[in-house]
């Protein structure tokens, strides 16, 4: 048969060939990146996840103790970002902190939110945190001196934080207020994006934290010994060598008498040859204190010209 066959038959027999494409309901192709080649592994993700839940325990306690206020820190999120989605998913104007990361060729990022940085602020110069509305504006330089102490002790807890995987030195290099206006990393590098809510009294916000993809993968090493950890019980040479290195160790001992009240007058009236009365029996057992804890109980006896503890039991608690 002579006949030139057109365009459409022609497709059509392809498209039979071929089988059913996305247009007739068949597989989708997904649309992959190329500029991200620097994503991490999962199982790195999950290391992190774990180190962060570290440092937001330890961050809890150290502020609490900073702030003199209840501090409650949870861990939120974990994930992988641009650095332009990482940039557009924060507040503006907020504080934001460039930190360096020596000795590695990198730099973090940590934004604290208005809403818990202003309170912070409040608290530390005398008040009690409760704004009756909250304050969205930018942070004077005065108020960037007086916030120094708090990021101090942030960087002090992820520094220790870090020390199961590699030793990073988290030092301050800026401070900014708007994100469009950091040109740290490319909109298209990868960073590792950690999310953190942190509550102090009735006021709370969120703190971010962007690591740069390529910092961790420099860490890959480092990572891989952080997740070979030994499940194994440990063998009796093992258990010899860690009591030999426990034996030089020395304990501080001390034996006192139960809590014995004394009346502030007759305390002032004492003087040399003075005896001072206890309501409290010779018989009675005296406390053992063990490094500053109670642990055994006994009774004061002769021994050699010196006066020695007999011990009789082990205190409860």
């Amino acid at each position: 048969m002579d006949r030139l066959l057109s365009q459409q038959e022609i497709d059509n027999a392809f498209r039979s060939a071929l089988g059913p494409t996305a247009e007739d309901g068949g597989p989708k192709a997904e649309a992959y990146d190329f500029r991200r080649t620097d994503r991490i592994a999962k199982d790195q993700l999950r290391t992190i996840h774990l180190l962060h839940e570290n440092f937001t325990r330890s961050m809890s306690s150290s502020l609490s103790a900073y702030l003199r206020s209840y501090v409650v820190v949870n861990l939120i999120s974990v994930e992988q970002l641009s650095f332009l989605e990482f940039t557009q998913s924060l507040s503006s104007p907020t504080c934001l902190i460039t930190l360096g990361m020596k000795p590695y060729d990198g730099t973090a990022i940590l934004e604290i939110n208005p809403s818990l940085v202003f309170p912070i602020i409040e608290m530390l110069l005398g008040g009690n945190g409760k704004a009756p509305t909250p304050v969205m504006r930018e942070m004077t330089e005065i108020e960037q001196s007086v916030l120094e102490g708090v990021l101090r002790v942030i960087l002090n807890d992820l520094r220790t934080a870090w020390t199961t995987v590699a030793s990073i030195e988290f030092s301050i290099d800026s401070q900014e207020t708007e994100p469009q206006l950091l040109q740290i990393l490319a909109h298209n590098e990868a960073v590792v994006a950690i999310g953190i809510e942190v509550r102090i009294g009735e006021a709370s916000g969120m703190m971010n934290l962007g690591i740069p993809s390529i910092v961790i993968k420099m860490l890959r090493q480092k990572f891989d010994q952080h997740r070979t950890v030994r499940k194994a019980l440990p063998t009796e040479t093992e258990q010899e060598r860690m009591l030999n290195l426990v034996r030089p160790a020395a304990v501080y001992m001390d034996v006192r008498l139960p809590e014995q009240k004394v009346a502030v007058p007759e305390l002032l009236e004492l003087g040399e040859g003075d005896i001072l009365l206890f309501d409290y029996a010779a018989t009675n057992p005296l406390e053992l204190i063990i490094n500053g804890r109670r642990k055994y109980a006994g009774e004061v006896v002769g021994m050699n010209g010196r006066r020695a503890l007999q011990i009789a039991g082990i205190v409860e608690k």
